[in-house]
């Protein structure tokens, strides 16, 4: 098999028009099989994507039905002879350099195999079931929650909990499969059985910047005054890897642009009656003189407004500009270098 068939894919296209590549390329019969496998969200998004997909030219769907494929060949041999193995047979196919991207790329597909079935659970049960366990117990299985579902239980942990449980989170990295089954077997009556996998990845500290980017302001203040006295350089790590309000102030003037014409200008209003004066003159220089005018006036018959008000603004803000990241409209660089995806 030559190396080539794993080469990057066009960087243009989102990780949705990919996969709706695929599909295309699979031809009607097959793809309506594909789809019985699919959630109806799933199926939603790449439906719409393939209506939308303009023609692409033959060396660039080969390029992607390569990498798919060389995807599809890594997968298959993690599961079936291990980690070790996977290696030795990819470094074989395609060289070193290639396989570990392979492997990497397919590391983060598999953790979300182990307690998948909590991805799907309202929070509101799974907090019922892990507000008694120990701390550890919970970091391990919230590392296999989506960011958001983690999000909304450490907010109703006890707060003294809650910093015990971001730390641990911060400072998992892999569990074998004997502690994943002893884990899983405490809630498959409760659920479903699981499936395990050699070495999962969890947790970790980008993991645990995930979390925080979807928490509360005050929460998220609470865990890192506490994480800020207990472990500074853990604090810090974690901090680098988020995006939060003020950080706009490092986004490139067209990513500041673009999201202002998704905001409402009076949630603008709300975030901006509190916040520094950087954050504010570059957010105005960044719209119209009426605009501006507009929103300045909105600000001065503000009165009283509650600190959580303006927190859930600013919030609501962040994960926008998040949202326009992941939908590749922009690229957040916490080092001040964004650019504009074409």
């Amino acid at each position: 098999m030559p190396a080539s068939t794993t080469s990057t894919t066009p960087k243009k296209l989102t990780a949705a028009q990919r996969a709706a590549a695929v599909v295309i390329a699979l031809g009607a019969d097959n793809a309506s099989e594909v789809y019985k496998y699919l959630r109806d969200e799933e199926v939603e998004v790449l439906s719409l994507e393939i209506a939308k997909m303009e023609r692409l030219p033959p060396e660039e769907m080969k390029e992607i039905t390569d990498d798919f494929y060389g995807l599809c060949i890594t997968q298959k041999v993690i599961s079936e002879g291990g980690v070790n193995y996977a290696m030795d047979i990819l470094e074989r196919a395609y060289g070193p350099q290639q396989a570990m991207s392979l492997m990497e790329r397919v590391s983060k597909s598999l953790k979300t195999k182990a307690f998948d079935f909590l991805r799907k659970v309202d929070y509101k049960n799974l907090l019922m079931i892990l507000q008694n366990e120990h701390p550890q117990t919970i970091a391990m299985v919230l590392s296999y929650c989506r960011p958001e579902q983690s999000s909304q239980i450490i907010i109703e942990l006890p707060e003294a909990l809650q910093v015990d449980v971001v730390e641990r989170i911060a400072k998992l990295d892999r569990a074998s499969p004997e502690i994943v089954n002893i884990v899983e077997k405490t809630l498959e009556n409760r659920f479903a059985n699981i499936v395990s996998v050699d070495m999962m990845e969890m947790g970790g500290v980008n993991y645990v910047a995930d979390i925080m980017n979807n928490v509360d302001r005050s929460t998220e203040k609470f865990i890192f005054d506490e994480l800020g006295s207990k472990d500074p350089q853990l604090e810090e790590e974690i901090r680098k890897l988020m995006f939060v309000f003020e950080d706009i102030v490092t986004l490139d003037n067209l990513a500041i642009q673009r999201f202002i014409r998704e905001t409402d200008s009076k949630d603008l209003a709300v975030a901006l009656k509190s916040t520094s004066d950087e954050v504010k003159q570059t957010i105005f220089s960044n719209m119209s003189q009426r605009m501006r005018e507009n929103i300045e006036g909105d600000m001065q018959y503000l009165h009283n407004i509650r600190m959580s008000d303006v927190e859930e603004a600013q919030q609501k803000i962040v994960g926008l500009i998040r949202q326009l990241q992941e939908d590749g409209q922009i690229v957040i660089s916490k080092g001040g270098k964004d650019e504009i995806i074409a």
